[in-house]
């Protein structure tokens, strides 16, 4: 049985609390998106954007900064201060929030580096990495915001994606980082966990796809069509989406909102089953108890999220469900995750070797 060392147990609890933080800064953004807000701040401050308006002149160049935008211009254009304070706070909190991400990532890891408690290479490459992979996700999401600050005051639904699934490819990195400290040297040598690890890796492709085509919804507001399930008003299939694909071509399956809708109730609908199926699968044999564990919180995870998404769906997205649902997606994907990691075998490569 392998024992994790004292050094080795300090940085996993360094990288829970970062990877609780990401976490939390993927529901701040949600709320920032459900509420209208990601474009209230119009310009980028990295290093003095710390501080938020702390007197009226200063709020005074923060709203006379966001009048000059297109949202303010043809949207928002009868807001008073009170209501521009409002949209404010959240992306100014989902900022924040992202700084002290990087403080809690840097200042521990210096700690860390200069005390010699990281005890392998590999380690501290992976460490870095993760640093590496947050500063980048600030500047993807500059991207983002100054894709709504042109003619179009929403911002790119691409862009959202982007950084929707490069947020999540952080939590799941840091994730995998402290799986493997945990638990080191865990891997099945049975040929019998190849089938379960093989349909996992299946899942896990068809998710990233699905979570893609989420994000896509959330940037186009999609959700707010057919608030029906499990058919689109009265067909399975409405008849604008080949209209649409005729008018169109293929760009629909990315740019249609309706379209998109229809793509990822049928991607949610092939996700449950083949979890079922994995599930199904994996009762013809026996397994470790990790391995049982992951296969429960993999089966309880998707269906909470279908539940989640027929619900969201049915009340045309308001914002706790919108909310829970992109969280639970975090969620289900960190069971596929843990399901790939305990059901592979010794010769199989990590996934962040």
């Amino acid at each position: 049985m392998n024992v994790i060392s004292k050094d080795d147990k300090q940085i996993v609890k360094w990288l829970l609390i970062g990877c609780l933080i990401v976490a939390s800064m993927l529901i701040l953004g949600s709320i920032t998106r459900l509420t209208n807000s990601g474009l209230s701040m119009v310009t980028w401050k990295p290093i003095t954007g710390m501080l938020p308006p702390l007197n009226a002149a200063a709020w005074d160049v923060e709203f006379t900064q966001y009048k000059t935008s297109p949202e303010y211009e043809k949207l928002n254009y009868n807001f008073s201060l009170s209501e521009f304070k409002e949209i404010f706070f959240w992306e100014y909190s989902h900022r924040l929030l992202g700084r002290i991400a990087g403080i809690v990532f840097l200042l521990p890891f210096l700690y860390f580096l200069i005390k010699k408690k990281i005890k392998s290479k590999k380690l501290l490459i992976h460490l870095l990495i993760i640093f590496f992979m947050g500063g980048l996700q600030g500047v993807i999401g500059w991207f983002m915001v100054k894709s709504g600050l042109r003619d179009n005051p929403h911002v790119s639904h691409y862009w959202l994606a982007f950084h929707l699934i490069t947020a999540l490819i952080l939590i799941s990195y840091i994730y995998l980082v402290m799986l493997s400290l945990l638990f080191p040297g865990i891997g099945s040598g049975k040929l019998k966990t190849k089938t379960i690890y093989n349909l996992a890796k299946i899942l896990l492709f068809i998710t990233t796809i699905q979570i893609v085509y989420g994000a896509f919804i959330a940037g186009l507001k999609a959700g707010k069509f057919y608030p029906t399930f499990p058919k689109m008003g009265q067909e399975w299939m409405p008849n604008i989406i080949s209209e649409n694909f005729s008018n169109t071509g293929w760009i629909a399956l990315i740019a249609d909102p309706i379209t998109i809708q229809f793509i990822h109730r049928w991607l949610a609908a092939i996700v449950l089953v083949l979890v079922i199926y994995i599930l199904a699968k994996a009762q013809e044999r026996f397994y470790s108890l990790h391995q049982r564990m992951a296969l429960k919180l993999m089966l309880i995870a998707i269906i909470v999220q279908f539940v989640l998404g027929v619900f969201t769906i049915l009340f045309s997205v308001p914002i706790i469900l919108g909310v829970l649902h992109q969280f639970g997606a975090m969620l289900f994907l960190i069971s596929i995750l843990t399901v790939l990691y305990f059901f592979r075998t010794r010769n199989t490569p990590s996934l962040i070797a």
